[in-house]
């Protein structure tokens, strides 16, 4: 799963990002400052950083010059909308620059478009002996070809990508069918039982007793 650190000391911004980003499927972690930011970008690994320019302790665009060698994509964060700012920025080799207030839509769009850039979003994602093809909608098992429906497909990739996550039935329904889905949880029991029995998946798709599933390795 991409990981991205949201550098952001503004809390209710910062968790609204983190918010999109969960959303999306990404993982994310946040910081406050430069000096922490600093830290656990030393301490972990990140695909990706979301970068306020305003920052105590150690502002954005001097965060950005510690961290440049790294290679690490980066997108700035601000409530400036001086061109001089931008042109720092970019010059400074900022993959982007976003200005605040932003739409989510606006946010997950850019950072798609940095990560294809660094080729760090796949079309195939794996689980075990399983290949799922994003973009053309396939599966393959040791090889073989699997033929699901659209929401089975889209069941089995929302799994996948939240392995070892328990998956309420709710949020299921909601990513899936969508906010106005009016039918019942038994649909999804039925395409559980249905991606268990065509994927051979009987015991890595775990029944979490009144909540929903957890697909695990």
């Amino acid at each position: 799963m991409i990981k991205i650190l949201v550098v952001e000391d503004d809390i209710a911004v910062a968790n609204l990002i983190k918010l999109n980003l969960n959303t999306a499927n990404y993982e994310s972690s946040i910081v406050f400052n430069g000096e922490e930011a600093l830290s656990v970008i030393e301490s972990d690994r990140f695909d990706l950083i979301l970068l306020d320019v305003m920052l105590p302790k150690v502002d954005g665009f001097t965060l950005f010059e510690k961290i440049k060698p790294l290679g690490i994509p980066v997108i700035f964060l601000t409530a400036k909308s001086s061109v001089a700012d931008k042109v720092y920025g970019l010059k400074a080799g900022v993959d982007d620059y976003i200005t605040k207030p932003f739409e989510g839509i606006e946010l997950l769009a850019r950072i798609e478009n940095v990560l294809r850039h660094y080729n760090k979003k796949s079309n195939i994602i794996n689980f075990k002996d399983t290949e799922v093809y994003l973009q053309e909608m396939k599966v393959k098992k040791n090889g073989e070809m699997i033929e699901l429906t659209l929401k089975e497909f889209e069941l089995l990739v929302f799994l996948v990508q939240n392995k070892n996550i328990v998956l309420t039935r709710e949020k299921i329904i909601e990513k899936i069918w969508g906010y106005d889905y009016s039918g019942e949880t038994r649909t999804i029991d039925n395409h559980i039982q249905k991606l268990r029995k065509k994927l051979g998946w009987k015991d890595e798709i775990k029944t979490v007793f009144k909540l929903g599933y957890r697909l695990e390795e």
